[in-house]
């Protein structure tokens, strides 16, 4: 219980109790740290607010089964994840990825990682198809493995791997053609 002080904890509570002054100071403490999770989840930044609308409804349904046991940022975060999976399972497939290669060469481009803002890196990732970003989320992100997010999704465990490293090959080349980008950014300005 070391992660709450008394005021998070009797929020907790006035929440049980439907409060609905202690829901908005939930809210208002979670909800940015919240939102960042459902952006890695959503195509968009309105999808990933009815993410967050749906995480917080949930929440506030369901807050009877924290027991105060373990974190309540990550039974949160727990939340907002299985919402965005739900809303990703009515909206979208996975299909098997026919002749993935696997990369396990080191790039060349390391210097690029070091100039990569996290808003950037967050960009590429949106950008990947929903099932190439949905499976690389869960597994490199929440840490699921492969067998766990072949039940979220309903998929074999041997799509999510191929998703995974198709993402993983997309992501390489998206890095390597800002790196490339860059590079011929810095030879216009010197010249």
């Amino acid at each position: 219980m070391s992660e709450f002080g008394m005021d998070l904890e009797k929020i907790i509570k006035d929440c049980k109790k439907n409060r609905p002054d202690a829901q908005k100071k939930l809210y208002e403490h979670f909800s940015g740290k919240m939102f960042g999770v459902c952006m890695q989840y959503s195509k968009d930044y309105t999808e990933a607010e009815d993410i967050l609308q749906d995480g917080f409804i949930k929440v506030f349904t369901k807050i009877d089964q924290f027991d105060f046991k373990g974190s309540f940022e990550g039974w949160v975060r727990r939340i907002m994840v299985n919402c965005a999976l739900e809303r990703y399972r009515k909206h979208n497939l996975l299909y098997s990825v026919s002749e993935i290669r696997e990369y396990d060469t080191k790039l060349a481009y390391d210097d690029v990682m070091s100039e990569i803002s996290s808003k950037e890196l967050l960009k590429l990732i949106q950008d990947l198809s929903p099932q190439y970003k949905m499976v690389f989320n869960l597994y490199a992100i929440e840490g699921y493995s492969h067998q766990e997010i072949g039940e979220k999704l309903g998929i074999s465990e041997g799509t999510s791997k191929s998703n995974l490293s198709r993402a993983r090959t997309i992501l390489q080349e998206r890095v390597k053609e800002l790196y490339e980008e860059r590079k011929h950014d810095v030879k216009l300005v010197v010249k």
